[in-house]
Parts: structure tokens; sequence; C-alpha cells
């Protein structure tokens, strides 16, 4: 049983959704970076979201363009990213780590090798925007040698033979997409992912997250009654940007936000 199985079948047993925030790797810098992973998980991230931060993140809303942006300026690679989930592994051997970017620095490495890395720095699962499952066989094939999940990302546009084939080949979880548009879009309507999420059901019995425009702990709550798990991205890196200037505030900052949406989460299930 991979970290991610094992993660959500606690949560069922425990009758909890899962938080999954995310944020960029060496936004500001890597340090920092260690320092909210560790302080997330212990703020209630169930699964921690870790971005790969890349030159034309197409998918992704200017917040997280610029924390992209910060972390290349730093220095930060892919190489450096799976140093930094080996580094939070020496702590933490239990929490599961999704690594979310772009195919090109993947290319770059080249598939074996970063399945391997990935293997060996402690990743579980993979979630690659511009990778469409079509196209996908021999990176799917190295993930699945190393035991590393392939994570997809399901949109409201995505037709149902196509949402089937996706489902499919996942692993861990399936991510929908909960609106048309980039990171940090708004206009959340619930209804519309309720009955999105209820369909999905019958074609995947993986969790199913759904991300995209959850920026508070109220939408994370209206979410957490519909979904398996509530995944959180734009909001808790522009938390990050709000203390650059005082970085000694910084992880308490994100981490007190996050815990709010935590306890929403939580709360929305007990409320039911």
């Amino acid at each position: 049983m991979s970290r991610i199985e094992g993660r959500f079948a606690e949560l069922r047993m425990e009758g909890h959704q899962a938080l999954v925030p995310y944020i960029s790797a060496g936004d500001p810098d890597a340090g920092t970076t260690l320092a909210l992973m560790h302080g997330l998980v212990d703020a209630g991230a169930s699964v921690i979201e870790l971005g790969v931060p890349f030159s034309d993140p197409m998918a992704d809303g200017p917040v997280i363009q610029r924390a992209g942006e910060r972390a290349l300026g730093a220095g930060m690679t892919l190489g450096g990213v799976l140093d930094l989930v080996a580094r939070f592994r020496a702590d933490d051997a239990t929490t599961p780590v999704v690594l979310m970017g772009y195919l090109n620095p993947i290319e770059a490495m080249g598939y074996e090798r970063f399945a391997a890395a990935a293997r060996e720095a402690g990743v579980d699962g993979s979630l690659v925007v511009d990778m469409p499952p079509e196209e996908a066989t021999e990176l799917l094939e190295a993930l699945d040698r190393q035991g590393v999940d392939p994570i997809f990302l399901l949109a409201p546009t995505t037709s149902q033979a196509r949402v089937t084939a996706i489902c499919e080949r996942a692993r861990g979880y399936v991510y929908y997409v909960s609106l048309k548009g980039v990171t940090g879009s708004a206009n959340l309507h619930t209804a519309g992912v309720a009955d999105k999420v209820a369909s999905l059901r019958a074609l995947t019995p993986l969790p199913i997250g759904v991300g995209f425009g959850i920026r508070d702990a109220a939408t994370a709550s209206a979410i957490a009654r519909v979904a398996d798990a509530v995944v959180v991205g734009t909001a808790v890196v522009g938390r990050v940007e709000e203390k650059l200037s005082e970085p000694e505030e910084l992880v308490g900052h994100v981490c007190e936000f996050v815990r709010e949406m935590s306890c929403a989460v939580v709360a929305s299930r007990e409320e039911q």
C-alpha cells in the first residue's frame, strides 16, 4: 500500500476528508520551504503538493507564477526539489508528498532517472500538468516501476470517454479542476462541483480531490462536504507572498491559515 493510499484509508476510517495544501518549492528559498512542509503537517495537512518551478507555467495564475519566478531566481531546480523531499523524509516518513509541475524538467532529466530519483527521495506521486495520458505511456511505465503514483487532472470540459480513460490510468487520487481557467480563479460553484464529483464516483474507486478556486475556510468547508480531498494552492502561496518582507513571520502566518482551513474541513464532516 502506497503512502497516499494509506493516508486516504486512515482518513476514511476517521470519517475525515483530506486537506492538500500546495506550496512552490524554493519560494522564497529552500530552507523556508522545508520549514513550511513540516509546519503544514503540524497545521493539519494530509498530503503536501510541492510545486516544481518552471519558466512557463501555463496552468497557473499570477500568484503561483510569481512564486515560481522567485524560486527559479533563488536557484531551485528539479534536482533541488527532490533534495528537499529527501530532507523532509529524514524527519517525516508518513506524510505523502506529490510533485506538481510541467514536463520539460522531467524530460531534461529523463523519465527513468526522474522516476528512480523520485522514489529514492521519498516522492509518492507526480502530477505533470502538460502531459496528456494519451502521450504518457513511457513516463507512466517508469513511474509504475518505481511505485510512484501518477496523478491526473480532470476539467469541467473533459469528455466522458476521456474521463473514463484517465481514471483507468490514474493512481493515488484524481484531481478535479473545479472551474475553467488558471489557478487562483474565482467563481467557485459548489453545487456544480457536487454533481461532477458524484458522476466521477461512478467511474473510479480512487479518492477525488477538488482544487482551483478554494480560497478560504468557507470554500474549503463547502468542498469537503462533497469531495474526498480539498486542494488549496493560490491562497496558501499568497500567504507566503504577503510575508516576504517579514521572513521571521512567514511560516507561522502560512501555517495559521492552513490550520484554519483544516479545522473547517474537519468541522464540515462533523456537521453532516
